[in-house]
């Protein structure tokens, strides 16, 4: 008699990229890294906790269209399985849309109202090595709910003075969050986006970050670049819209550097 075994699939790397400022590439990042990733041959799920949906319309969906979305998940009228759509740049989304926006008021008498969002990716925790999710710009429940489901946060940021009083008031929410809802929580990393080495202040603040921060602070960096705003507006990631300029290779930069760093984790624990 035989008996086999089956390889155990590792749980996916939950990640919330946020800021509570706006502008800064969340959802540019959110977009560009899920592509990139899955050019990796990573399997990716891509999260849009944004009212505005501009992840989902920067992925080829069509938000008015797209149902379910996130919001039918948080309520509890749906699964990820039936609401999650798999783009043709090889990985999947969960879509948002206006709807969304009234999620907050329905959660609100709800019981464990932080965890709805934990309690529906464990079903499907085996089934992605990265689940990335775009966050609003502000604390609300749809942010609170991200970040109770995930491991770590990875912040973009621009190298400018207001960014780091921005992210001195991010550091303390996220130590309340670890406190009361998800002692796990920690910062994946930093990501400086929009970035002109030209400018004297950003690289100041550049230098700052890196004292303050040390290996927390990525490596790669995203620059201004017009195709990387460009690519929205065709429904697609810089990747798949041009693959050779600068903000596609960035991401790609950004991406292998994530694999690396994740790979190297896992020697120190073995």
């Amino acid at each position: 008699m035989t008996t086999s075994t089956t390889k155990a699939v590792p749980p996916a790397r939950i990640l919330a990229v946020t800021n509570q400022k706006g502008g800064v590439g969340k959802t540019t990042t959110a977009v560009n890294l899920s592509a990139c990733l899955a050019a990796l041959e990573q399997r990716v799920l891509m999260i849009d906790l944004d009212p505005q949906g501009n992840a989902t319309t920067g992925c080829g969906v069509f938000k008015r269209e797209a149902l379910p979305t996130v919001y039918q998940i948080l309520i509890g009228r749906s699964t990820l399985a039936e609401a999650r759509i798999r783009t043709e740049f090889g990985f999947d989304i969960l879509p948002a849309n206006r709807e969304l926006a009234g999620a907050e008021v329905e959660l609100i008498d709800m019981e464990r109202r932080e965890y709805r969002l934990r309690e529906a990716l464990a079903a499907a925790a085996g089934d992605y090595d990265y689940v990335l999710m775009d966050c609003p710009p502000a604390l609300n429940l749809l942010t609170v709910n991200g970040l109770a489901a995930a491991e770590a946060v990875m912040i973009p940021m621009q190298c400018e003075y207001y960014a780091l009083e921005g992210l001195t008031d991010l550091v303390a929410t996220l130590k309340k969050v670890r406190a009361n809802l998800n002692p796990r929580l920690e910062i994946e990393g930093l990501l400086r986006t929009m970035y002109d080495p030209r400018s004297t202040l950003t690289q100041q603040v550049s230098s700052e970050l890196e004292s303050h921060f040390g290996e927390k602070v990525y490596r790669s960096i995203i620059p201004r670049n017009v195709r990387l705003a460009e690519a929205p507006s065709y429904g697609k990631p810089v990747f798949a819209f041009d693959r050779n300029s600068r903000g596609a290779q960035a991401y790609l930069a950004l991406a292998q550097e994530m694999l690396d760093r994740r790979a190297a984790n896992k020697e120190k624990k073995a």
